[in-house]
């Protein structure tokens, strides 16, 4: 039986909701370093289930993600191994396999944050222009590294330098500054390739990350 493009939301929108609610309880055990090791997995389930419920599967949605991929991940490349771009800092084992000490995972990663910070920004400024939703999309996706960064460091998907965990601003100045050009930069990208392009499951996936990661540093690194 094949399922409509509202059914096929609704299903993703459910599983969500269990494996975000079985990762807080795992993550709040005493094991939970542990569990974090299914990271890379989640990543690819959540992102995989998103894309399966797009309204519109075509090519052309493909080659964006893949050109957003190949581009976050070689510019995470660039910053492992020149210590400029970024600041000084190195992946953990957490995230899985790597080529040149950057985690294939990584790109994924830059993928499904554009794609879905686009998506949501589209939900509430659909009449603006290209540069202008690309703008809050880009700062959508810092405000949500801020929390990322402390789980990242304690959690070993990657470090940098000393700095303490249970601190939010964990990385530079200069992290936050190039992580947004370089969002804004994908953004541009996306938006003038693929055209306007919501859906709905990856704002949703969106918001759990959001959730997930503030619970981590609210109540188990402060």
């Amino acid at each position: 039986m094949s399922l409509s493009y509202s059914q096929k939301q609704n299903w993703v929108l459910i599983l969500l909701c269990g494996l975000y609610a079985v990762g807080l309880v795992g993550v709040s055990w005493p094991l939970h370093p542990e569990f974090m090791r299914l990271t890379p997995l989640n990543l690819l389930t959540t992102f995989g289930l998103c894309l399966w419920a797009e309204k519109q599967q075509d090519k052309r949605l493909y080659l964006a993600l893949l050109a957003v991929y190949w581009g976050g991940w070689f510019l995470e490349l660039a910053g492992v191994q020149t210590g400029l771009i970024f600041g000084e800092y190195s992946y953990g084992a957490t995230l899985g396999p790597q080529l040149g000490g950057t985690p294939f995972m990584i790109g994924l990663n830059w993928a499904m944050l554009v794609y879905a910070s686009s998506s949501i920004i589209l939900r509430f400024f659909s009449s603006r222009p290209l540069w202008l939703r690309s703008l809050l999309a880009a700062s959508l996706m810092v405000s949500l590294d801020l929390f990322i960064e402390p789980a990242a460091v304690r959690y070993d998907m990657w470090s940098w330098g000393n700095t303490p965990y249970n601190s939010l601003l964990v990385a530079p100045w200069q992290n936050y500054a190039v992580w947004w050009l370089a969002a804004f930069g994908l953004q541009l990208f996306f938006g003038h390739f693929l055209g306007p392009r919501r859906n709905p499951a990856l704002e949703f996936l969106f918001l759990w990350q959001f959730v997930f990661f503030l619970w981590i540093y609210l109540f188990l690194l402060m």
